[in-house]
């Protein structure tokens, strides 16, 4: 109960007109960002993170939410009509629900994709509601060896798995660990690796590090890679009678229901998210159907959209749960909001409940009244958020420079602060360009100083006895469920690897025509 009346109080907050105003902004420019390929929910946070200071916190998150949901919505779009995904999470959806447009089934194909993305969203977000305060209560017992346990789980975790190499993603990790270390030290106020320069005093600004590799790198690999050529939209019958028969509902609820329990609980924990949730949601649509449904898997099978957009949407939910209780990410998306709310002196993790409760609650609320602003958005306006691909590139990428260059100096008004974008952003791109990962970069830069502090408070309390690290149950525990975690990840990864060697259309066919895939 004490959960339900946190979030009508939540809902009190959330409706008020500037915040509905904040969520309507979000999704709206969450559903254009997952609509256009290479711009993603991870790049457009960063890009406005500079540029919402002006906002209270809670209208900040409140629209970072939005943009997260909203992403996962538009990036469906694309995929049916273009088969052209706007969002890695969606190049499942483009092996059914492009073949499906082919057919003249592309309404009922966007609609399943909406009304399951509504569902899930909705779905996990309740279970979001109830299991993430018992997390933070729990969490709080926590001492500092617990906490440096389960940093230490985020950084193998996430620096194994997000990524093609394990290695190389763990190259990026210490990168950002090294960028973390820069400026002055706290106990001994000595100053590291600034080579004298005063502008390193302080440190490299988080917002720096992940404007710099999500927007300047990204805009500039996704523009290396453009190719030129006339955009081929697939018509779409008009009209609400056209969207969906009894038929396509009867096949359909299955699999937001079956996708919904898939994705929530992989979208918890750093084993690949919501792309992994994704493949094993149409693997599993695929084993089940039975007769006329299992002979249309590969010709446009109803059940390969509904399932893989549910599992989608609910990760996202999902990622939120340790994000809000623990204060650790699981993909790129949630480390930039880590850093929204640094940037407003707000620590994610098991406090944040009790010291932050209106905040967290209607943020939470927000998301509610966010997934009915999509099904509204995605649905009647589908063939607006199609014409958005018509905007010329050039001018798009530039726009995108121009933003984040402006925010990076208006953080501290330093041109000194533009040069380290400029930089982080060269060596983004060169990541990008060699196949290393930019997300446990940013991690390590985010966790890096948490995980000094914790661990320096460990060694006070112990004087020095390394032991201490593992003495209690739940550090044991979370090393043990590090290993578990690593082992499931890499199984899954191969599993995705296997699914997309024998799905019924290549995986490479649904990428954007900018991207190509490293084997």
């Amino acid at each position: 109960m004490d959960s339900l009346n946190a979030l009508l109080e939540g809902f009190a907050t959330a409706l008020a007109p500037q915040y509905l105003l904040y969520a309507l902004f979000g999704v709206f420019i969450g559903t254009a960002v997952g609509v256009l390929p290479g711009i993603g929910p991870a790049m457009t946070v960063a890009l406005l993170l500079p540029l919402t200071y002006s906002l209270d916190p809670t209208g900040a998150l409140i629209v970072f939410a939005g943009i997260y949901y909203g992403g996962m919505y538009g990036g469906s779009t694309t995929s049916i009509l273009l088969n052209t995904p706007g969002e890695s999470s969606s190049i499942v959806t483009a092996l059914e629900g492009n073949r499906m447009a082919k057919a003249g089934r592309g309404a009922a194909a966007l609609a399943t994709a909406a009304i399951g993305s509504f569902v899930a969203g909705t779905a996990a977000t309740l279970a979001l509601t109830f299991l993430a305060p018992g997390i933070a209560k729990l969490a709080v017992q926590l001492g500092p060896a617990d906490y440096f346990a389960l940093i230490v789980v985020a950084f193998l975790t996430v620096g194994a798995l997000l990524g093609s190499s394990v290695p190389r993603g763990l190259v990026s990790l210490g990168l950002g660990l090294l960028l973390g270390l820069v400026g002055t030290e706290v106990l001994s106020g000595q100053q590291r690796y600034t080579f004298g320069i005063a502008s390193l005093a302080d440190g490299i600004d988080v917002v720096l590090i992940a404007v710099g590799l999500f927007a300047l790198g990204e805009t500039l690999y996704v523009a290396s890679r453009l190719r030129h050529g006339s955009v081929r939209v697939i018509p779409v019958t008009r009209g609400w009678r056209n969207w969906m028969t009894r038929r396509d509902w009867r096949r359909s609820w299955r699999p937001w229901l079956r996708g919904t329990a898939i994705g929530f609980p992989i979208g918890t924990i750093p084993a690949g998210g919501a792309d992994v949730a994704t493949f094993l949601s149409y693997a599993t649509e695929r084993k089940l159907a039975r007769g006329n449904a299992r002979a249309e898997f590969g010709r446009g099978a109803i059940e390969g959209v509904a399932g893989p957009e549910a599992a989608n949407n609910a990760a996202a939910a999902g990622v939120l749960v340790p994000l809000l209780t623990l204060g650790l990410p699981t993909t790129a998306t949630a480390a930039i909001i880590i850093s929204a709310f640094q940037s407003y002196g707000i620590r994610p993790g098991p406090m944040l409940f009790e010291n932050q409760s209106g905040l967290v609650w209607a943020l939470i609320a927000s998301l509610y009244i966010g997934n009915v602003m999509l099904l509204v958005l995605n649905l009647p306006l589908v063939g607006m958020w199609v014409k958005v691909l018509r905007i010329p590139r050039p001018y798009l990428y530039a726009g995108i420079l121009a933003f984040a260059g402006l925010g990076a100096y208006a953080l501290h008004f330093n041109v000194f602060d533009t040069l380290v974008l400029l930089v982080i952003g060269l060596v983004g791109f060169l990541m990008r360009r060699y196949g290393y990962p930019v997300a446990p970069m940013v991690v390590g830069g985010i966790l890096g100083p948490m995980a000094e502090e914790q661990l320096r408070k460990a060694m006070a309390i112990s004087q020095g006895d390394l032991s201490y690290l593992v003495h209690s149950p739940f550090a044991i525990i979370a090393y043990s469920t590090l290993a578990v975690i690593v082992v499931l990840g890499v199984w899954l990864k191969r599993r995705k690897a296997r699914l997309e060697a024998t799905a019924p259309d290549p995986i490479t066919a649904s990428l954007p025509a900018w991207e190509e895939v490293d084997r």
